[in-house]
């Protein structure tokens, strides 16, 4: 189990890694382009649009495309979104934010779910060992959030490579990922389901159950408010010449503090329980 988890996350934590870098700086590079905030916050809502769209078909695609070529499929996207941040054409990297979002739908779609697959139905480990691996993921994937706000100042500042650095930085890592997962993965599939089929399911679940519709809805108010967030920290952060890749390491540092405060108040000895 051990070595198959490890496996695991030696193809996983390489494309969470190059995510990370791509976030710190993306304010910063389209303002170097000459871009107005206007366009920039075009930019950014092309992305936040295919994000949502992809999101409602990435399952199925990931399922009838089968999981492995899809997390290839993932850092390919995400490699040639990260190119495309060297042009200075707007049409272009507009472009690079339509990969840029549905490389990240199957990212976050596609490597989980060839992992359960494989627990479960390859290896027949059982199921309560899954949770063991994901808090795994969830430790590194915070300490390599943290660690991608300061190798990305680094590189773009104290290496005096420029805003566009950490993209570049995060293909090698894509690459990893890809090539390792293509190697040394199983293919597997899911159900092949019509689109159409699988929103229908999703949304009759929602409407059927009050309590599921409105939890959906605080939390797309929640991610509203952290998309806006996303937009303006740097631009607020920027005329008091507060380093931007620091900043976010610090944002992902309190992100990380916090889950650990929950998930110690709610199995710990205080035992809280969410609302």
């Amino acid at each position: 189990f051990r070595r198959f988890q490890r496996e695991f996350l030696l193809g996983y934590l390489p494309a969470l890694a190059a995510d990370w870098l791509q976030g710190p700086l993306l304010f910063q590079l389209l303002q170097s382009r000459g871009f107005l905030r206007s366009q920039i916050a075009v930019l950014y809502s092309c992305g936040f649009a295919s994000n949502v769209a992809f999101g409602l078909v990435s399952s199925v695609l990931v399922d009838r495309l089968g999981r492995k070529k899809s997390c290839v499929l993932s850092s390919g996207l995400c490699s040639v979104s990260c190119l495309l941040q060297l042009s200075r054409d707007f049409l272009a990297l507009a472009t690079g934010r339509v990969l840029a979002a549905l490389g990240t739908s199957l990212l976050f779609t596609a490597f989980e779910s060839w992992y359960i697959h494989e627990h479960l139905e390859h290896h027949d480990f059982p199921a309560e060992w899954i949770p063991d691996t994901f808090s795994r993921v969830a430790l590194w994937n915070s300490g390599l959030a943290v660690a991608a706000g300061l190798v990305a100042q680094l590189v773009a500042e104290g290496l005096a490579l420029g805003p566009v650095a950490p993209f570049l930085l995060a293909v090698p890592f894509l690459a990893l990922s890809g090539i390792f997962a293509g190697k040394n993965w199983n293919e597997n599939y899911g159900k092949s389901r019509p689109c159409s089929k699988a929103c229908g399911e999703g949304l009759r679940g929602l409407l059927s159950d009050p309590r599921a519709l409105l939890l959906g809805l605080v939390q797309a108010l929640v991610e509203s408010i952290l998309l806006i967030f996303a937009f303006l920290w740097t631009p607020v952060l920027e005329p008091h010449e507060i380093p931007v890749g620091i900043a976010f390491s610090g944002f992902t540092a309190a992100s990380a503090v916090g889950s650990a405060l929950f998930r110690r108040g709610v199995t710990g000895r205080l035992r809280l329980q969410p609302l």
